[in-house]
């Protein structure tokens, strides 16, 4: 006898026994999964038998029934309680609801959730006609106390006007699906899913019993019970772990529901989650494809019957129209010819998966089960048209996608390219990031598709785009164990040398041109040669320009905008420039513009800030989601402070800085020489509209005259809009950048982005006695990295241990 058992024998039934044998259930170490929450349900079962047996003389012909989860005794330890207080309609109606309070108050009392009704089978047939939730609830209708019979007929009942009503209420349930994901996301790419309401959850599970019990189609079995489980497994610690009725996996509580489990870590559970996730949406995906196949052909049977009335009976052939060697189309969906012979044809998986992608047509599950289970091994190196197979697979675009999931559902792609188990259903941390590492790989290819127009090499682009990221299953920077993997992988696809070379070079510098474009001054010809000798060729830039793009496009919408892509293409610029043998121009000889000049004059004459303030954002591309931020010209005679002074007036009036350059300008005027120092700045409103440029004059100047207390307002706001509760921020990293320049010294700060930041950096470098020679910003989501050129009073650069003891003073400040 278990200590559950003697705890109820010796308890009574009131809820002070049930409260007290529950708790004790919670607690066991050894009993969790589906045995807890059977035993849980058996529990609640006994309870509640109690007390709808202690009311006072119960009428005939009245039953408690439990529906949903309940119903399904998958209790969770916070479970709502879905009972239905069924009656046949003789019993006195007073009587009837003296034992529905009987029942509903202890459960209230004990402050448990409750979803309760009470009603004749009548009412329960025609509300579940009207509300197709109820309708699904009672199909898991299961009788505790009471007329079981009165149950048991219920069901048959309900079940039978679902299999009735199943061309009508399966595309409602359908709908339903489609809606709740539009609305929740996919749990396989969240970062915080519900685990009940998001695509690939509990509740689509419980949409595909539904489908099943309609015997109109079924889902796949395999791995789908398992999928569930693990699910419920991971929603009840969250229930445990959080002491709240709640299905969203919030971050803070990863870790713990983890532990509860007994896995590694919060990535290792997010993994498990996210395997079980994509496990319910193929078979989703499937089911519904089904469903909808059976429902078209029935819709045709009056028309097929007209038709072979007219033709004596016979029946017309299945079309199967030819769309490669061993593939044909029918039905809609790509199937395996009558003639293939997946044990004889090893390129047959690659064949049938590009078929689909190009026609746009979903490949049947039957044909994918075959394959899988009968085709052997590519040889290594891969035959040629294996490999031509995949580019055109992956250079399908959108519809590479679906095909590629019903590949990897059926492990055939593990068994092509062995090195993706690693960063299957991997997740991704950084919020900027939508996918999973291996959707986010398919999804570049995607992107990659439209670019090849773009490039010579075709081929190599979709190949990198789809191995760029895979060294992120590896310990230690990912471009460089990618770079490994992807020569392995590239050789074993069967590029030659040349080939290989590139697609390795693309792989391991898959982030230089953006990081370069927004974090350094490509006006320092030391960046632009970097640039140029790790690249190589034109070509391998002209590639590895597209995979840029291709990779942030399917990053997210905060990773690309048009003025991240004007950056971009500058860089190229030069260093294509530099790879056709040109000489960069000498930044020291680069002229102003003409509107720079003119406020550089302006400001010499008057010895005051002068501003202009464009209002019209810079023409971005079509669709483009981000604002890209307006100009900002600040001209003003050199002097020291200049950078906090107009990075905390910015802050002050609520303009985030996109981009920053400020640089010295040398003037011969009429009124003589002088240094002017002249920024060219992006901003964006963080909201509302934008400042006028003359209060921005104005609170600069009383900045740079000392009138103006910028930090202490600064500090004024923040304590007047505490920041809310979240994740703690990882602290600020400041480093020597290795960028071999011969202008300035350069120091690249990594925090998190904040109102102020930039103004502090600049307090903290003017403290440091150093000056600014220009400055770059670069922000995704909530982390920023500035880079920032500073030199000595008289323009020389630091020697190391001053610059390596300048990014400890600034990393201390910042803290």
């Amino acid at each position: 006898m278990t200590s559950l058992e003697a705890s109820t024998e010796t308890e009574d039934s009131g809820p002070g026994g049930y409260a007290a044998a529950r708790l004790l259930l919670l607690d066991e170490k050894e009993r969790s999964g589906p045995p807890r929450r059977s035993a849980l349900a058996r529990l609640t079962d006994e309870w509640l038998a109690g007390l709808f047996a202690a009311a006072a003389a119960p009428p005939r012909g009245v039953a408690l029934v439990a529906v949903g989860g309940y119903g399904r005794a998958e209790l969770s330890p916070r479970s709502d309680l879905d009972l239905l207080l069924l009656h046949d309609g003789t019993a006195d109606k007073a009587a009837v609801a003296v034992l529905a309070d009987s029942v509903w108050y202890p459960v209230w009392d004990l402050g448990l959730a409750l979803d309760h009704s009470v009603r004749t089978p009548a009412e329960a047939r025609a509300t579940a006609g009207e509300d197709l939730k109820v309708q699904l609830g009672l199909l898991d209708a299961r009788p505790v106390a009471g007329d079981h019979g009165l149950v048991a007929a219920l069901r048959t009942t309900v079940l039978a006007d679902w299999r009735n009503q199943a061309p009508k209420r399966l595309p409602e349930l359908d709908e339903l699906c489609r809606e709740r994901a539009e609305r929740m996301g996919e749990l396989q790419f969240l970062l915080e899913p519900d685990l009940k309401e998001a695509r690939g959850g509990l509740r689509d599970a419980q949409a595909l019993r539904a489908v099943a019990a309609s015997w109109l189609a079924d889902a796949p079995r395999e791995g789908l019970d398992d999928a569930r489980r693990r699910l419920l497994d991971a929603r009840d610690a969250l229930h445990l772990a959080t002491g709240r009725a709640t299905d969203r996996l919030a971050l803070q509580e990863q870790d713990a529901v983890a532990a509860r489990l007994g896995l590694l870590d919060a990535d290792t559970l997010l993994r498990e989650v996210y395997e079980a996730a994509r496990t319910i949406s193929y078979a989703a995906d499937v089911t519904w494809r089904e469903v909808n196949r059976v429902l078209k052909a029935r819709s045709a049977r009056p028309r097929l019957r007209a038709l072979l009335s007219r033709t004596g009976g016979t029946k017309p052939p299945v079309e199967r129209t030819p769309l490669a060697e061993g593939v044909v189309e029918m039905d809609g969906e790509a199937v395996l010819a009558l003639s293939a012979r997946p044990e004889r044809d090893p390129v047959l998986p690659l064949r049938a998966a590009a078929a689909a992608a190009q026609s746009a047509l979903p490949i049947s599950l039957h044909a994918v089960r075959r394959l899988a289970a009968a085709a052997k091994p590519l040889p290594v190196p891969w035959p040629a048209e294996a490999r031509e197979e995949l580019v055109t697979l992956l250079g399908a675009g959108e519809a590479t996608v679906p095909v590629w999931e019903a590949l990897e559902a059926e492990g055939l792609i593990t068994l092509l390219l062995p090195d993706w188990e690693r960063v299957r259903c991997r997740p991704q941390r950084n919020p900027v990031h939508t996918w999973t590492v291996d959707r986010h790989l398919v999804e570049t290819a995607v992107r990659a598709a439209s670019l090849t127009r773009r490039v010579g090499r075709p081929d190599l682009l979709l190949v990198a785009a789809l191995l760029h990221d895979i060294g992120k299953g590896w310990p230690g920077d990912h471009s460089v164990a990618g770079e490994t993997i992807a020569r392995d992988v590239a050789t074993r696809i069967g590029f030659d040398r040349t080939d290989v070379g590139v697609i390795a070079t693309a792989v391991r510098h898959h982030l230089l041109l953006v990081e370069t474009a927004t974090r350094r001054d490509l006006d320092d010809p030391a960046t632009v040669q970097s640039v140029a000798q790790a690249v190589g060729t034109l070509g391998t830039l002209e590639l590895l320009h597209a995979l840029t793009e291709a990779d942030a496009l399917a990053t997210g919408p905060a990773a690309w905008s048009s003025w991240r892509a004007s950056l971009v293409a500058d860089l190229v610029k030069r260093v294509a420039g530099v790879l056709a043998g040109e000489t960069p121009p000498d930044p020291e000889a680069a002229a102003p513009s003409a509107e720079q000049e003119r406020l550089a004059v302006e400001a010499l004459r008057t010895g005051e800030p002068v501003l202009a303030l464009h209002t019209e954002p810079v023409a971005a591309e079509p669709e483009e989601p981000e604002p890209v931020g307006v100009e900002l010209l600040i001209a003003l005679p050199d002097q020291p402070g200049v950078l906090p002074a107009v990075a905390g007036v910015l802050a002050l009036h609520r303009l985030t800085v996109r981009a920053a350059d400020l640089r010295a300008v040398e003037l011969p005027t009429a009124l003589g020489s002088g240094s002017v120092l002249v920024l060219d700045w992006r901003v964006a409103a963080e909201y509302g509209s934008l400042p006028e440029a003359a209060r921005l004059r104005a609170d600069l100047v009383r900045a740079l005259d000392g009138t103006l207390d910028v930090p202490a307002r600064l500090a004024e706001r923040d304590a007047a809009y505490p920041r809310r509760r979240g994740l703690t921020a990882p602290p600020p990293r400041v480093t020597v950048a290795a960028a071999d320049s011969r202008l300035a010294t350069v120091i690249e700060v990594r925090a998190q982005d904040a109102p102020g930041l930039l103004h502090r950096i600049g307090r903290a470098l003017e403290g440091a006695a150093v000056r600014v020679r220009s400055a770059h910003v670069s922000t995704l989501g909530a982390n920023a990295v500035d880079t920032l050129y500073v030199t000595r009073p008289d323009g020389s650069l630091l020697p190391d241990e001053e610059a390596i003891d300048l990014a400890r003073t600034l990393e201390e400040a910042l803290r």
